[in-house]
Formats: structure tokens, C-alpha cells, sequence
């Protein structure tokens, strides 16, 4: 299994300069489909507009959003994914909200005076699924199992298993609440790889409690107690350009070895 990262920033999309070693665009990432014409992907960050760019050359048809929350920055792509303006393209999203709810929440997304085309005008094929904590499900031979996070207005992170291979998402999360951190180490047990929110310091989180975002420090704590192989931090603030981020990345390998930083257009093996 692998995991392309298209967008790994949290709140707004950041074009500086200074920025774009660890990338700019807002959170979207791809982890290998079970098939060539499928693809499966987690949230709808600006990063997804390239990825649907790069989908349009190949023999893609059908497509697995999985989404943690509707928070803007997560599902802000949504009106620049090209696939979704093609005839014979299905697209299946994954929301832990009634098919109904999520269904009207993107054509708020796209409503005059928003967008020039309507939701409901879209050329693919568009399924929303209800998916529930603990309830796992299949995407041809991935499975996977959604989980509670700490997140203002709620979130859901992803337990995924293909081919003995664990892949588990973290974003966004706020640690702190025992019986969810705990839900999270139980999903991430002998991980191969763990992405974890990891938007703040630790000085920075003394200031930021209940925004819903954890330190580099909790996160390592958490791929700790898991057992997970490997930890990349993810969700990075806007407010930090690749110089900071990589002063965080050897602070938290001093905590945790296996630490790395989520970066866009790389691929990693899980």
C-alpha cells in the first residue's frame, strides 16, 4: 500500500514561498486502490484539484472520497475536482452524516451566488454512504474501520487494512480526552504507519486548547503507546514555513525516532 500526500495544511491554503517545500495546499491525500480504475482518497483539501487533474489520464471510473469532517478546509476542492464533471465517472463519499445531510451541505458548497454550477449538475454518478464508528466496511479488498476524534462540530479518523498492511488516519484531533485518545491507540495498535494531527508545539498548544489540534508532543505520545512503526505529522499550520517545520520534525524525532513530515507530492510505502 502506498500514500500519496496532495495537500497537508490545515485552515487555508499557503502559496508563499516559504511554504511550499512541505506544501500548500490544504489536506488531500491518495492511498493505492485495490484496482486501476479506482481510487480511493481521504478529504477534499485544496490538494485534491491536481489529483483530479492527474485522474482525468488515467483509466479511473470510479472514486472513494472518504471524509473525516466538513470543515472548509476539508472539503474546499470539492468544486475543482474534474472527475466529478465527467460522464461515466461514479464517486462514492464516505461521511459519518446521513447521505441527505452531506448531500446538501456541497450544494450549499455550490449554490448561486457560491459556484456557476449547481451541485446537482455535476456529470458523474454520486453516492453518499453513512458510515459509523466501529462499524467496518469494505472498498473491494480495503478495509475500513472509522473512529471517533476530538474535533470541534466532530470528526472521524480511518483504520485502513489491505493485504496485512495498516494504514491509520488522525486528522484533526485534539488528545487530551482519555476515552478518545485511547479509541485512537486502539485503532493504531502495531500500525505501519500512523498520520497524526500535529498543527502546534507544545508551546504554541498552551495557547490553542480546545481549537481541536494537538502538538507534535501528543502525537508522539499517542504513536507510542500504539506500537505504530511509523509516525508522519500532518495538518500544518499556516503560519509555518518549512524552516519551522523542520525544527519540529527534530524535536518529535527526539520523542519518537520513526517520525517523519507529511509533504506534499511525496509517496510514501506503508
Amino acid at each position: 500500500m502506498n500514500v500519496r500526500f496532495w495537500g497537508v495544511r490545515g485552515s487555508i491554503p499557503t502559496p508563499e514561498p516559504d511554504r511550499l517545500r512541505y506544501g500548500g495546499n490544504t489536506t488531500c491525500l491518495e492511498i493505492s486502490a485495490p484496482g486501476a480504475e479506482e481510487a480511493v482518497i481521504i478529504d477534499c483539501g485544496s490538494g485534491i484539484r491536481a489529483l483530479g487533474d492527474e485522474l482525468m489520464s488515467r483509466p479511473v471510473r470510479r472514486i472513494h472520497i472518504l471524509l473525516t469532517h466538513f470543515h472548509w478546509d476539508h472539503i474546499q476542492g470539492v468544486p475543482s475536482f474534474a472527475p466529478m464533471f465527467q460522464p461515466g465517472v461514479e464517486v462514492f463519499f464516505y461521511a459519518n452524516r446521513p447521505p441527505a445531510v452531506a448531500s446538501a451541505l456541497f450544494s450549499v458548497q455550490m449554490a448561486d451566488p457560491f459556484f456557476p454550477v449547481p451541485f446537482s449538475e455535476l456529470g458523474s454518478y454520486i453516492e453518499f454512504n453513512q458510515v459509523a464508528c466501529g462499524r467496518e466496511f469494505a472498498i473491494g479488498a480495503m478495509k475500513v474501520e472509522p473512529f471517533q476524534l476530538n474535533h470541534p462540530q466532530g470528526a472521524i479518523g480511518f483504520r485502513i487494512e489491505q493485504q496485512g498492511q495498516v494504514f491509520v488516519h488522525a486528522s484533526d484531533h485534539e488528545a487530551g480526552v482519555d476515552e478518545v485518545d485511547a479509541g485512537i491507540i486502539r485503532a493504531a495498535r502495531g500500525a505501519d504507519m500512523l498520520v497524526m494531527d500535529a498543527q502546534y508545539t507544545p508551546e504554541e498548544y498552551q495557547s490553542k486548547i480546545g481549537w481541536g489540534h494537538s502538538s507534535y508532543a501528543q502525537a508522539t505520545d499517542i504513536a507510542r503507546a500504539a506500537g505504530a512503526r511509523q509516525l508522519l505529522l500532518f495538518h500544518h499550520d499556516p503560519g509555518h514555513d518549512d524552516r519551522f517545520l523542520d525544527q519540529m520534525l527534530a524535536d518529535a524525532q527526539k520523542l519518537f525516532a520513526s517520525t517523519g513530515m507529511a509533504c506534499e507530492s511525496k509517496v510514501y510505502e506503508v
